[in-house]
């Protein structure tokens, strides 16, 4: 009998300096506050406020957590971590149209200025060459500057 996937699964990659996060299935809006509490303990031990969240296998956002994170989760982990938080969501074609359609959403330049941003992307090596991009743009010396 095989076990259902983690609903998170998550390393930190120090050789990339980014937190990654496998989203491995749609989850029930009741267990994500289980799974941001394991998000936010593994940033911490790693002091880390660059992640990538791999979201493919996950059909839709539910607007009231998009809400929580946007208004309270990632404004309240820039604050702990450091001058500004980056998340780089990697998305199925699918869902990613389905965010951009949502009411309220924000393309990653309304993030300049704020204590975080987030960004959407289809491949993933777009979303580390955008994660190391912000590394270097908060001057972090060890940040790669090669693809990945």
């Amino acid at each position: 009998m095989s076990e259902s996937p983690p609903l998170l699964d998550l390393v930190y990659r120090a050789d990339l300096g980014i937190l990654v996060g496998r989203w491995g299935y749609q989850p029930d809006p009741a267990g994500l506050p289980a799974a941001y509490e394991q998000l936010t303990a593994s940033a911490h031990a790693a002091n880390c406020r660059f992640w990538l969240q791999d979201i493919r296998r996950r059909t839709l956002n539910d607007p009231a957590i998009t809400q929580w994170l946007l208004t309270e989760y990632f404004p309240d982990m820039a604050r702990r971590l450091g001058p500004r938080l980056c998340v780089a969501y990697l998305t199925s074609p699918a869902l990613h149209q389905a965010i951009r359609e949502a009411p309220g959403f924000a393309d990653v330049d309304a993030y300049e200025g704020r204590p975080f941003a987030v960004a959407f992307f289809g491949e993933e090596g777009a979303a580390v060459a955008w994660l190391h991009a912000q590394q270097r743009s908060q001057g972090l010396a060890g940040a790669p500057r090669g693809g990945s």
